[in-house]
């Protein structure tokens, strides 16, 4: 029997008002916005509108601290959402105005984006607003093809747009590191009975009605393995199976690529997840999807041998894998009325 979905899983993108209030295009951005990808999918956002106003905010609630003891990920998944506000309001001619942590008596207060002037779209915003609603976390094997000639080079200049720096893995011999490095992270990360139970705690069955976590579909699991899934990772170190998928999950991507920054600060973590936003979406616009495999950078220790192995100055932030993937259902998202205070 197929998976039936019980409700809708991704909310329905309208029209943008174009001529209506400032509010009511703040509030339709937001609807891009929360297809950001996020850690464990667990949409660590909220929007606030006041006039022609719109704050990002954390939300702590949601954060991971297990795996994520700094909010690290979380600060890196809102500046994923922020990237996806401006792309869609410049695509609707508006030239916003973002001003990055602009209270340090508000730490949860990571950005206001004001509305600006009228302006004409660039054929690249149209590019970029485009690839939102298809962008996909591809989290099974890629199809053996060859990616476009270029695109390594294409990347490297979205994330260096936004502040970071891309080092695309291009030698065998750094492959086979990288392979080595994810395949310790997962041994020791699963080997940790929290890191299990809080993977537990955002693993979703494929007909749930939660609109976040990880449903069983997104993984390749049907509908019973999905659905006991969470039992079995709370209760059993899988890392040495994990370690071995991951291993050829990496062996099997045509790309590797590590972004980082040149600080690790918050500042640096929102723009890291501006930065792999418009890596994202770029790679989309070329029918070219991605995951993470940023288990090395979870583990200090692992994080810094990753510094060294991509031979650059900076701080390692996200680790994706790049190829082309099959059509796949999207992951849920929350509905607008649940993160957004107006």
């Amino acid at each position: 029997m197929p998976d039936i979905l019980l409700e809708p899983y991704v909310e329905a993108l309208d029209e943008f008002p174009i001529t209506g209030t400032a509010a009511q295009q703040l509030r339709a951005a937001v609807r891009y916005a929360v297809r950001a990808p996020s850690s464990h999918n667990s949409q660590p956002w909220r929007f606030r509108i006041m006039g022609e106003t719109l704050e990002l905010r954390a939300d702590r609630t949601r954060a991971l601290p297990v795996i994520d003891p700094d909010d690290r990920e979380l600060i890196i998944s809102c500046g994923a959402a922020l990237f996806h506000l401006g792309v869609v309001l410049r695509h609707y001619g508006n030239m916003p105005r973002i001003e990055r942590l602009p209270d340090a008596s508000d730490p949860d207060l990571l950005a206001r984006v004001h509305l600006g002037e009228a302006r004409e779209h660039t054929a690249e915003d149209e590019a970029l607003f485009h690839a939102i609603p298809a962008r996909r976390t591809f989290r099974r094997h890629f199809a053996d093809r060859c990616l476009p000639e270029g695109l390594g080079s294409t990347l490297e200049v979205a994330a260096r747009a936004e502040g970071a720096w891309l080092q695309v893995f291009r030698t065998k011999e750094a492959r086979h590191a990288l392979t080595d490095l994810v395949a310790e992270a997962d041994r020791l990360l699963m080997s940790d009975k929290r890191v299990r139970r809080e993977l537990a705690l955002w693993l979703r069955p494929n007909r749930g009605r939660r609109r976040d976590g990880i449903p069983g579909y997104a993984l390749g699991l049907g509908a019973l393995k999905a659905a006991v899934g969470p039992v079995v990772v709370r209760m059993f170190d899988a890392g040495r199976g994990q370690a071995a998928r991951d291993r050829q999950l990496v062996a099997d991507a045509p790309m590797l690529a590590l972004l980082g920054t040149a600080r690790d600060t918050r500042f640096h973590w929102l723009v890291a997840g501006e930065a792999v936003a418009h890596v994202l979406l770029r790679a989309q616009v070329s029918g070219i999807a991605a995951s993470f495999l940023n288990q090395p950078i979870e583990v200090p220790e692992l994080r810094t041998r990753l510094q060294t192995l991509a031979g650059r100055d900076g701080f390692p932030q996200m680790l994706l894998r790049l190829g082309y993937g099959h059509s796949r259902r999207a992951t849920p998202r929350r509905p607008v009325a649940e993160v957004v205070e107006a």
